[in-house]
């Protein structure tokens, strides 16, 4: 089937200009034998040093976990937030980047985290994971768990006591939105002292199978997520022999892990009308309430991959309300 040209987004041409410039890189950086050229890669990646200096509302700060596997994370604090008067939710956030690209200190994602800390009123735990190739999954989830792990059991200098660990969510944008899942799946399994999960954010999530979804051949030419760069994000991220119906790709697919009986925490699933993988996405929350949990989808007819980083796109400020409610509501609960 052609892609549909009255589908197609009518983007400011900032975002395009940006959303091409990530395509362009990560195609000139991802080889053919499923490697990343990570010298050329480094010169584009731009960073964010953290600051105790609040920039625009917001501290940072970066916490090593375990050195040596540069296990680390930045923490965003909005500001009037460090009193131990206030409760503020913990989100505890994965980066998108295809599994295989950006850090927690990458500039765009060091102000997408800054936005939520200061719009949601939320400190936020942005992990920096192991990468693929390099690292495959499970390596990523592992991460995610320890993370939680540390904070749970550390006593760490320098975090706001105004963190409310009783009121944690685990969240993620695009691969960092599948990662969300799969470390949620592996953390519910321990018996976190402090730590109390009470909320699931998936934002666009990569997920995939080995079949092609109308949604992934209608809009095939999708700038951002084309199936031909998602296979290749697959291919170095999962399992070595592994394809793409391994659970870390297709959650409730043939070989998924049954999560039934699992004390799974409420989850929003946002969905964009112009994103190659809404099928998959759509079919996440579907798998979510056959399983009998709590599950919500926000959908934005017109939303493309990665709409949530551009503040100028409506969409974006709207899902801001949304996450809030669902904040809110999910907090008022416990």
């Amino acid at each position: 089937m052609s892609p549909n040209p009255n589908t197609l987004p009518n983007l400011p041409w900032k975002c395009r200009f940006l959303m091409n410039y990530v395509a362009y890189l990560v195609d000139m950086c991802r080889r053919p034998d499923f490697t990343v050229n990570r010298r050329l890669y480094k010169l584009f990646d731009f960073k964010s040093s953290p600051s105790k200096t609040p920039i625009n509302g917001v501290t940072t700060s970066d916490i090593m976990v375990d050195a040596s596997r540069n296990l680390w994370f930045r923490l965003f604090t909005p500001e009037n937030g460090s009193g131990s008067d206030v409760s503020l939710p913990v989100i505890v956030y994965f980066h998108g980047g295809g599994f295989s690209f950006l850090s927690a200190d990458s500039f765009p994602l060091d102000r997408l985290c800054k936005r939520f800390a200061r719009e949601l009123r939320v400190v936020i735990v942005s992990v920096n994971y192991r990468l693929a190739p390099e690292h495959r999954f499970p390596c990523q989830q592992e991460d995610g768990v320890d993370v939680l792990n540390f904070i749970d059991t550390t006593n760490i200098e320098g975090f706001p006591a105004c963190a409310n660990f009783k009121h944690c969510f685990i969240a993620g944008d695009s691969a960092g939105g599948s990662l969300a899942h799969q470390v949620t799946l592996g953390a519910i399994q321990n018996n976190f002292q402090k730590v109390k999960i009470i909320g699931l954010l998936a934002i666009q999530p990569l997920l995939g199978g080995e079949e092609r979804t109308e949604s992934e051949i209608r809009l095939h030419k999708s700038t951002l997520m084309p199936m031909k760069r998602t296979d290749w994000m697959w291919k170095a991220f999962l399992p070595e022999g592994s394809n793409r119906g391994h659970p870390a790709a297709n959650v409730f697919g043939p070989n998924a892990i049954d999560i039934s009986g699992l004390n799974f925490p409420a989850t929003v699933v946002v969905v964009g009308g112009l994103d190659t993988l809404q099928d998959w996405q759509k079919r996440y929350y579907e798998g979510l309430k056959k399983s009998g949990k709590e599950a919500y989808m926000i959908e934005y007819p017109n939303a493309v991959h990665s709409f949530y980083g551009h503040p100028e796109l409506p969409e974006s400020s709207m899902l801001i309300e949304e996450v809030r409610d669902f904040i809110r509501r999910q907090c008022a609960k416990t």
